[in-house]
């Protein structure tokens, strides 16, 4: 699907990608479905609470000395204190600084009858004379969506009035069951305010992660290659954005991730996107390495990287997997790693008994199944799969069900209801966990410490009370979603 960046409003991933919050099932049927167009989203008959597409506008404060306003009630703000002590803690880390700004609104009963957006230009206006930021975002809501606060046209205006950008941001709650699209919006709203077009090509490679804590690492790696990571969007800073374009290519340490942006970049300004597998294991790691070689002309210098990892380290990752072997997993994890971190623990020889990402997308914005999706099923590989938008009493069915060995999340949240059953569990929270050869090893052995020091986990199931049936145990997994209208 072509991305359109004259619009304001990002379609959602459930009509631009036909991604799905609801399915249940197995891998294989999983994958036929979406390479054959007939794969549908099952609604459930109840369903627990989720994440909000509004994370858009928290991404947006990681860049630098940009404000954020969020036209909403006080509560859809109130995460924003959280977002810039970890942002003020991520620039600290680098030996830098954000000055990034969230404001809300704080809209009342009153706005929300009879509009607010008198006080809202007031509010920018008064905004940018505190903090002069380089540019100012204002944020929707699902209060000012119902109500049809004309927010572009406010972004116009002051747009002509104060010497920065200022730019809508749509991310209402409501639109979308996928809150992973309010990366869609960040990348939108980048495109449209800071990228221009490019004067010279450089050996720079736009590197999309999320909070760049193997950064030196990486830095490192690539300028034997003759490349110049540019980290996105974590400490972004203005003149960065503005120079996307020149760079030799873009890739992403998540799929889900970094679509949007990439193919955009690669649709607007012929800057090639690396699609294939994300770098996390051996083979991923190794394949990501190769296409930037193939993409950039560096396949000499990087094969020769991959060759001297593999002496250093592969001959222990072999003896490790022969501890790992047989052990049993269920993953629980955002789309971007569910199906790549499988694939790693097929790697190391554990197996895989059932895999839940919280969405799937059909496909990417290049109109093909994500890579780790066809990467496993056309290897061959099969597992109980479900599709559940961080609904955790189904992910306890499951886990009651198989009775894993470990369970395997990126969210603390998860882990612990793991946990209370007995099972153990560990948090690949960090996106470079498994980044690369000597990280592959270093999370072999961070498994075999989880399973091998089971008493915190064995003496807390001992003592908790889960509030669920022995008839909600008994539902077999492949059935959760059955009494749902399509």
């Amino acid at each position: 699907m072509t991305i359109n960046l004259k619009v304001s409003q990002v379609p959602p991933r459930e009509q631009r990608l036909g991604s799905v919050t609801g399915y249940a099932g197995d891998l294989q049927d999983l994958v036929s479905q979406a390479r054959c167009g007939s794969l549908e989203s099952r609604d459930r008959c109840f369903k627990q609470t989720s994440t909000c597409v509004s994370c858009a506008l928290f991404g947006l404060t990681t860049i630098k000395d940009v404000a954020v306003v969020n036209h909403a009630p006080a509560g859809c703000s109130a995460i924003g204190i959280g977002v810039q002590v970890m942002n003020r803690q991520l620039a600290a880390r680098r030996g830098t600084t954000n000055n990034s700004v969230i404001i809300g609104t704080g809209m009342d009963e009153a706005d929300t009858v009879f509009g607010a957006t008198d006080s809202l230009k007031e509010i920018i206006l008064q905004v940018y004379e505190r903090y002069h930021p380089r540019a100012i975002f204002i944020g929707t809501s699902c209060v000012t969506g119902i109500i049809g606060e004309d927010i572009d046209s406010v972004a116009d205006e002051l747009s002509q009035e104060l010497p920065v950008p200022v730019k809508p941001v749509h991310c209402e709650g409501f639109r979308t069951h996928i809150w992973i699209g309010g990366q869609d919006v960040v990348g939108h709203t980048v495109l449209n305010t800071f990228v221009k077009p490019p004067k010279v090509k450089t050996n720079k490679i736009n590197f999309i992660n999320f909070f760049e804590s193997a950064r030196d690492e990486i830095i490192e790696t690539f300028g034997k290659f003759g490349l110049e990571p540019v980290f996105l969007m974590v400490n972004s800073t203005v003149e960065e954005l503005e120079h996307l374009s020149e760079a030799i290519c873009t890739t992403s340490m998540c799929g889900t991730l970094g679509t949007y942006l990439g193919n955009a970049l690669e649709q607007e300004y012929g800057v090639p996107y690396v699609r294939t597998l994300n770098p996390s294991g051996v083979t991923g790691y190794e394949t990501f390495l190769r296409e930037i070689g193939r993409v950039t002309g560096r396949s000499e210098p990087i094969e020769e990287h991959i060759a001297e990892q593999r002496e250093l380290y592969i001959n222990q990752i072999e003896e490790l997997k022969k501890k790992l072997k047989g052990l049993r997993v269920v993953i629980g994890m955002g789309p971007g790693y569910a199906l790549e971190i499988a694939r790693v623990v097929d790697e190391l020889g554990m197996e895989v008994v059932w895999n839940t990402s919280w969405h799937f997308d059909t496909n990417y914005d290049n109109g093909e199944v994500p890579p780790a999706a066809a990467y496993l099923a056309d290897k061959g590989l099969n597992f109980g799969m479900s599709v559940s938008d961080q609904q955790n009493y189904e992910l306890l069915n499951v886990i009651n069900t198989y009775k894993p060995d470990l369970y395997l999340s990126r969210h603390t949240g998860t882990t612990v209801w793991a946990i209370k059953q007995g099972v153990p569990a560990l948090c690949v929270a960090d996106e470079y966990m498994i980044y690369g050869h000597k990280r592959v090893l270093e999370f072999g052995q961070a498994v075999l410490d989880t399973i091998n020091n089971r008493s915190f986990e064995v003496n807390l199931a001992r003592r908790t009370k889960l509030p669920y049936t022995d008839w909600w145990y008994q539902q077999k997994p492949t059935a959760l979603l059955r009494e749902v209208t399509v």
